[in-house]
């Protein structure tokens, strides 16, 4: 199956991407698709575990279930004052 990943802020410029499709067996959670992730982009590792993964609009934990197409967003830690 196949999800699309949207970068943002931070992670968009660890990666150099704002978008990309990530091939994935089926019943692949959002814990896959994070060690997917670090493991071809390892800049990403930077952002640590702040780093929150949306699917469909609403935030995901490590254990939820992608689904063929899913949207998954990717949202770096924010700080600021």
């Amino acid at each position: 199956m196949n999800v699309d990943v949207r970068y943002f802020a931070a992670a968009r410029d660890a990666t150099g991407l704002e978008r990309e499709s990530i091939a994935l067996d089926a019943g692949a959670t959002v814990a896959l698709l994070r060690e997917r992730l670090l493991a071809t982009h390892p800049s990403l590792e930077a952002l640590g575990d702040g780093l929150r993964f949306a699917v469909g609009h609403q935030f995901a934990s490590a254990d939820t279930p992608l689904d063929e197409g899913a949207e998954v967003a990717l949202i770096p830690p924010v700080s600021g004052g």
